[in-house]
Order: structure tokens, then C-alpha cells, then sequence
């Protein structure tokens, strides 16, 4: 039983999960146990203004196959509200909704390491460090330094709060796994067996003629 006056403790995996792999699972998964989280609330981006839409799987798909990913584990669950806004979305604006309809709950936004290094020029910036608390993974030792030097920065320049998370990274990413499918090469164990299925049964990724290899190489 919670102690009373305990606020809830709620972490935030933001991404376009282009699909969603077994990359974020652990990273969600490692935050949680290192931070003490009560869950990790995965949020699939709607229209986002740093790539191009024609470049992302639909977000209603995305959010599908982020379904599938979290559901066996019950501290995880997925959210729509990026899905559903209509226009850009903003992790800015994410936040402060989230805020106005949990007050009670303190947000943990989890990034790669490399994020600490854009955030400044994400929308509003300041509203996103005071909204939350960032949970940057550290991938190796050399990268500590640099992400540690990042973490000062941004510290004195916003007053943010962040911590670094270690976190023993897989060599896994959304770019290689389609690469990969329309290639015609297995994913298994690289995306959840759900997942897979969904996307063989859409068929997803496949006919997607940008993301196939030079066959000429």
C-alpha cells in the first residue's frame, strides 16, 4: 500500500516507435527499476515537426503495434494523446496536458543521450524542463563525459533536473529493422513476437521502396 501523500512517480517514453523495438522496452524497463517509477507511459507521436510525414508508418499504425509491445507488461501503458491532436505535436504541450490532468503525478521524460544535445532547440524548451524530471541513457563510458558536460549546461541554463540512466544498450534501431523487412531478412528478437505478427499481417514496411537497400552494392 502507498504511503499516504505519496505522489505517483510516472515515466515518459516519447517516440515515433517506427516500429517500436526491443531498444525501448529495455531502456522503459531500465528506468523504471533504477528510478523507482510506478509506470512508463509510451506516447507515439502524432504529426511530427522534425521529419517529414511522408517518412513515418501512419500514427494510427504506430500506435497499434505500441500496443502490442507494452501489453504484457502491466507497469507499462500507451497513450493516444499525440495521436489524437490535430496539427504539429509538441512535447511541450504533451507535458503540460499531462500535467493539468494528473497534477498529483511527477513526470520522468526518458531520452536517448543524444536528445540532451537538441532539446535546446525543441519548442519551448524551458516549459519541458519544468514540467519534468529527464532520464538521459548513458550508452558507454566515453559518452558519460560528454553527456555529463551537457547535463551542467543545461542544468545552469534552465534549472532542469537530470539524471543519467545506465543503460547497456542493444545495437537495435527502427531504421535497420525496415531496412531489414524490405530486404526480406528476419527482425525476430529484435521486435516483439505481437509485433511482428501485425506487421507480416499488414504488410507493413515492405513496399516501401526508400528504405530498401541498394541491391546493386
Amino acid at each position: 500500500m502507498e504511503s499516504k501523500g505519496r505522489r505517483k512517480k510516472t515515466g515518459i517514453m516519447g517516440g515515433t516507435f517506427n516500429p517500436i523495438h526491443t531498444g525501448h522496452l529495455l531502456l522503459a524497463e531500465s528506468a523504471r527499476d533504477n528510478f523507482g517509477l510506478d509506470e512508463i507511459l509510451f506516447i507515439p507521436s502524432g504529426r511530427s515537426y522534425m521529419k517529414r510525414e511522408s517518412e513515418i508508418l501512419d500514427r494510427r499504425e504506430r500506435y497499434e503495434m505500441t500496443l502490442l509491445a507494452t501489453q504484457d507488461n502491466p507497469a507499462f501503458s500507451v497513450s493516444d494523446i499525440e495521436v489524437r491532436r490535430e496539427g504539429n505535436t509538441y512535447t511541450c504541450d504533451t507535458l503540460a496536458q499531462l500535467k493539468q490532468q494528473e497534477p498529483e503525478t511527477d513526470f520522468y521524460f526518458i531520452v536517448g543521450a543524444d536528445s540532451l544535445f537538441s532539446m535546446e532547440t525543441w519548442k519551448e524548451p524551458e516549459r519541458i524542463f519544468q514540467g519534468c524530471t529527464v532520464l538521459a541513457a548513458i550508452r558507454d563510458d566515453k559518452d558519460a563525459d560528454r553527456l555529463g558536460e551537457q547535463i551542467s549546461y543545461l542544468t545552469d541554463k534552465f534549472s532542469a533536473c537530470i539524471f543519467p540512466i545506465t543503460f547497456r544498450e542493444i545495437d537495435i534501431s527502427s531504421t535497420d529493422i525496415r531496412m531489414r523487412l524490405a530486404n526480406g531478412q528476419s527482425i525476430r528478437y529484435m521486435v516483439p513476437d505481437q509485433v511482428i505478427s501485425y506487421i507480416e499481417q499488414h504488410h507493413l514496411y515492405t513496399e516501401d521502396a526508400k528504405w530498401k537497400p541498394n541491391r546493386q552494392a
